[in-house]
Order: structure tokens, then C-alpha cells, then sequence
């Protein structure tokens, strides 16, 4: 039996609860120990020379990584004993968005994220394909968490795991979403991830589905089951020619290399299109099926020339998007398309009005010799 429990049992079997500096030093010399073992313990001190054994409570001694290390500097020592910012997170899963048409990959990502695998996927592919959406109605349809990062040249290590913030004048630590991620078992969403820099390096070692030690904080991050990875580019992260992306960046082929598969995102085949445009119509109550149909001859026609390279915009899925809510407050449809074009250069939104407005009056348009009229063209379509 220890000193400190001798002195304890000695003092209890008294029959108080409190005791003077006096008894207690009493006590300790007719048992030869060195009262200051709880004289000195500012635990059991209630008042200027009262103590109880009752106030005692028993130091709690931290997990060792917690613990400052006698190797590591003071500098560091000073960040390993750091406070935390606890934040409570309730609920991650993404909302059900009535008006999603699933398409492309959906079904096979579906079984992946079903799989509670760790199996990182890069998705790439033009703008306002979906790319993102797809991934958060998956993890909707599975009632999955997921959380979205959308990446900059200025994301770096402080943003993904976590770093130093002020809190009501204190310095504390701030757990960032790839260790909440982790702990929750949770999909990560890269979002925009050609857009970093070799900053992202810092997430290799959990691109491989290793457990991270953060040496901020001395903690060792383990991945939860069902934690996964999936990131969204509009490039495959090898950059750019035609400056039409020109902020993507080119990534390392290191980092590159840890995604499992390369998932190529086209737009939706046109009469998936018209699905997602009368559903979004049904959303702002202004349902206009034979608008929907022009605005699909409209943008695949675009796209075709595009792809021939004929033109260098495109019209995306969410492009349609912003004509049909616009055609939802202005009731005008080349008002609508109008307005929603005016971002492209003069010379292409001229030629996009043009040429929904042929379109919309029913006139044939863009053919060459020997090529199908637009409503031909239209008509062999897979509705």
C-alpha cells in the first residue's frame, strides 16, 4: 500500500471529512510518511488550511501520444498539448434532390460507395455535367455522409487536416474535413481537386488507405469502414491546351496514381436531358414540354460542333438549367436564352441566339450538303 493510501486510510477512520493542516501532519508523523502528499495536492485543499478527502479526484494521465515527449522541442511540445475545437456534427448526409435523373456512372458508383470499399475514384469532364451532383445523390440514395472540399491553388494541408484557429481570443485546434471524414467514415469529395497544388501531397499516405499521424496534435487519424475518397476535375490533372480550363493545374502523377479508376463524365444523352429540364420545370411550376424538346435540339447541336471543333463554347446541362429558370420568372423564352448566353463573347452568343431562335421557329438549321435537317436529327434520337 502506498504512503498517500496509508495517510488516506489513517485520516477516513476518524470519522471526518475535513481535517487541519495540523491533524494531518499528525497523522503522517505517527505513520512516518510526508503529509505533504496530500497537503500539497491542490485537489483536496477546500479552503486556507482546511482539506477534504471527499473533493479528491483522480488525475486522469493522457494517452501518451498526447503527452509532451521529452525529444520533441518546446515549440512542439506546445502544439501537442494544444486545446481542440470540438464542433458538433450532427448530420452529413446530402439532401434527395427530386429532380435528379440519374445517368452515366451513377449505377456503377453506386456500387462502390454500397461496397463500404476504400477505393478512391477520379471523376473528370466538362463543366455542368453533373459530376458532383451524381456523387452527392449517390451517397443520398445510400443515406451515406459525405463531405464536400471544394480545392484551390491555396488549399494545403492546415485546410484538409486541420490547423491552428482563434477562438474567442484562444488559439485552438480546428479538425479539418479529411480527418472528419476519416473519423466518421465518411466520403470525401475532392471537388474541383485540379485546381491545387503539390500542396495535396499531403493526403498520399490516406489515397492508400492508411491511417494518418497528425503532427500537430500527436493523434493517429484511423479510416472508419465505408470512408472513401472521390474526386471531380474537369481535366484528367495533366492541365490544359485550349485555355478553356485555364486555372486547372497539372497534378503529380504520384498523386494522380492513387485513384483507383478514371471515370470519363460526358453530358447526359438528349433524352435524358429532357427528363432533367421537365423535372427542373416542375420545380419552379412552369412545365413547357415543347420548349424542353427545343432546348435539347438546341444544345446537342452545340455540342456536336464543339466537339468538331466549330465552335469553343459549349451548353451544359446546368446552362439549360439557368434558361429554364429564367424563362420561369420572364415567361420569354429567347429572353431567356438571351440572357443566359450573354456570359460568351459576342461572336458566340450572337450565333447561339441565332440559332435557337431558327429552331424555336421551327426552320432548318447549321446542315451542309447531304446532312440531316435539326428536327431529322432529332427524330432518330433515343427517346
Amino acid at each position: 500500500m502506498s504512503n498517500y493510501q496509508r495517510l488516506q486510510d489513517a485520516l477516513r477512520s476518524t470519522g471526518k471529512s475535513e481535517f487541519t493542516r495540523p491533524e494531518i501532519q499528525d497523522q503522517a508523523r505517527s505513520l512516518g510518511v510526508n503529509p505533504n502528499v496530500i497537503l500539497n495536492d491542490p485537489n483536496h485543499k477546500i479552503r486556507r488550511g482546511m482539506y477534504s478527502l471527499e473533493r479528491y479526484e483522480p488525475v486522469t494521465i493522457a494517452p501518451a501520444a498526447a503527452q509532451p515527449q521529452a525529444h520533441l522541442g518546446m515549440q512542439s511540445q506546445m502544439l501537442l498539448s494544444q486545446p481542440k475545437l470540438h464542433v458538433e456534427i450532427k448530420d452529413l448526409v446530402p439532401s434527395k434532390d427530386s429532380t435528379f435523373v440519374p445517368f452515366g456512372f451513377y449505377k456503377d458508383l453506386k456500387t462502390i460507395v454500397g461496397s463500404n470499399s476504400f477505393y478512391p475514384v477520379f471523376v473528370t469532364g466538362l463543366s455542368g455535367n453533373g459530376k458532383t451532383t451524381m456523387v452527392e445523390q449517390v451517397c443520398a440514395s445510400l443515406n451515406r455522409e459525405c463531405i464536400r472540399v471544394n480545392i484551390s491553388i491555396e488549399t494545403d494541408e492546415d485546410d484538409l487536416i486541420g490547423g491552428n484557429t482563434l477562438v474567442d481570443g484562444n488559439v485552438v485546434y480546428r479538425e479539418g474535413p479529411v480527418s472528419i471524414a476519416m473519423k466518421r467514415g465518411a466520403i470525401l469529395i475532392l471537388d474541383e481537386v485540379d485546381r491545387g497544388s503539390n500542396k495535396l501531397m499531403c493526403l498520399q499516405a490516406i489515397l492508400e488507405g492508411k491511417p494518418y499521424f497528425n503532427k500537430k496534435t500527436g493523434e493517429t487519424i484511423y479510416p472508419a469502414p465505408g470512408f472513401n475518397i472521390i474526386a471531380t476535375a474537369n481535366t484528367k490533372g495533366q492541365g490544359t491546351e485550349d485555355g478553356k480550363f485555364i486555372t486547372a493545374q497539372i497534378l503529380d502523377d504520384a498523386f494522380l496514381e492513387r485513384f483507383a479508376i478514371t471515370v470519363e463524365q460526358e453530358y447526359p444523352t438528349p433524352s435524358i436531358e429532357k427528363k432533367i429540364l421537365i423535372k427542373k420545370m416542375e420545380r419552379v411550376d412552369r412545365v413547357d414540354e415543347d420548349f424542353a424538346d427545343k432546348l435539347t435540339i438546341w444544345s446537342e447541336i452545340i455540342r456536336k460542333t464543339y466537339l468538331d471543333g466549330g465552335v469553343d463554347e459549349v451548353i451544359s446541362t446546368r446552362r439549360l438549367e439557368h434558361v429554364v429558370n429564367a424563362f420561369a420568372m420572364f415567361g420569354d423564352r429567347i429572353k431567356a436564352v438571351t440572357l443566359c448566353v450573354s456570359r460568351f463573347n459576342t461572336e458566340t452568343k450572337n450565333s447561339f441566339i441565332d440559332l435557337y431562335t431558327k429552331i424555336d421557329a421551327g426552320e432548318e438549321v447549321g446542315e451542309e450538303v447531304g446532312e440531316p435537317t435539326a428536327e431529322e436529327e432529332y427524330e432518330s434520337l433515343p427517346f
